[in-house]
């Protein structure tokens, strides 16, 4: 009998990560994943996508580590009394100088079944500790604390090799509760929280009523006379999903294109649980609607955008993102396979009649 193959889990994600060494650790990340995951096949997709931690060190030029930032400025301001001049005057002397952390975004998925959201994603920063600069500004005197703690004078451009400090390192990123995701299980959460979330409101939907003033006095239609499908709603990640199987894109996988930015918290009582889906490899120009671009035009553009995705029927998943792909362009299309003036595959025409029909978007 075969043994049940072991899901991943955080903690165990952040001992595999810690484990890794800086100086191999790009190399060495899928080994060491499928060493403590055995039966998985993993793969990993990067994005060009910089962000800097708010984590800083204080060096001296040699390199030596003198401690973070904040806690040692603290400290170094209290000697000056609370004196922020003074303060600068005598830090812009010295040759001290601080470092910060740069970071890019890695997704890592493997699959779990045959099914568009059979698979796991697990979300990492690659980040690497650079040399950014002197203690402060010798040009500009901070005004605040703020400024002190939280520089703004370190350059924004590539820095060289010469000024790597540390990393890369890969740490899970844990944002808002989408580090680590069973995708199938997370869609089923998605539609359990936004059914009890439309149930708790029952009550006050029953009592709801529209009312529309017109010449023959005020009319009252029941909300739910008026919407019978608002306890039906489905969230639009589990529409991406089942867009996604049910069209020509279903001939590849989701994670092979798309990584999700997925969010799980609860703020102000009230559960959020989601995703954005973020392309991996997104077209080199924006496809937007104009009022004098035909159908005709439109559907030689889709196809064009398909073939640089390198997948069928991509165009409508760049659609619901919105950014790269107008809506707009998709309810021309809608319209136009409704006039029988243009044609798609049957079920892609399916999935775009039913999105026109009620829209969705990320």
């Amino acid at each position: 009998m075969t043994a049940p193959v072991r899901l991943p889990d955080v903690a165990s994600l952040e001992t595999v990560l810690a484990g890794l060494d800086p100086v191999a650790a790009d190399a060495d990340l899928i080994p060491a994943l499928a060493a403590a995951f055995p039966g998985f096949d993993f793969s990993i997709a990067h994005l060009d996508d910089d962000y800097w931690r708010d984590t800083r060190a204080v060096i001296r030029p040699d390199y030596t580590r003198i401690g973070e930032l904040r806690p040692w400025m603290t400290a170094e301001l209290a000697k000056d009394g609370g004196d922020i001049k003074a303060l600068w005057q005598r830090l812009k002397e010295t040759d001290l100088q601080i470092t910060e952390w740069r970071g890019t975004s890695a997704f890592v998925f493997a699959p779990t079944g045959p099914a568009a959201a059979d698979y796991i994603q697990i979300a990492l920063g690659r980040e690497i500790e650079w040399r950014a600069g002197p203690i402060v500004n010798p040009d500009y005197r901070p005004w605040g604390e703020e400024e002190l703690f939280d520089p703004s004078w370190p350059r924004r451009d590539q820095p060289s090799e010469a000024d790597r400090l540390a990393g890369p390192v890969y740490r899970l990123l844990n944002r808002a509760g989408g580090a680590f995701v069973h995708i199938r299980s997370f869609l089923e959460r998605c539609g359990r929280i936004e059914r009890e979330k439309r149930e708790a409101k029952r009550p006050e939907m029953e009592r709801r009523v529209i009312r529309e003033v017109g010449p023959e006095g005020t009319r009252e239609t029941p909300f739910l006379e008026a919407v019978p499908g608002w306890f039906d709603y489905v969230p639009r990640e589990l529409r991406f999903f089942r867009d996604w199987e049910e069209s020509s894109a279903s001939s590849q996988r989701v994670f092979a294109h798309w990584a999700l930015d997925v969010r799980d918290y609860t703020y102000q009582g009230e559960r959020e649980v989601g995703f954005i889906p973020r392309p991996l490899n997104p077209p080199r120009e924006r496809l937007l609607m104009t009022p004098e671009t035909s159908v005709h035009v439109l559907m030689d553009r889709i196809e064009a955008v398909d073939r640089e995705l390198g997948l069928p029927f991509g165009w409508f998943f760049l659609m619901t993102h919105g950014h790269w792909v107008d809506p707009d362009v998709g309810v021309a299309i809608a319209q136009g396979l409704k006039a029988q003036r243009v044609r798609l595959p049957d079920p892609d025409a399916r999935v775009l009649l039913r999105w026109a029909d009620r829209t969705y978007g990320f």
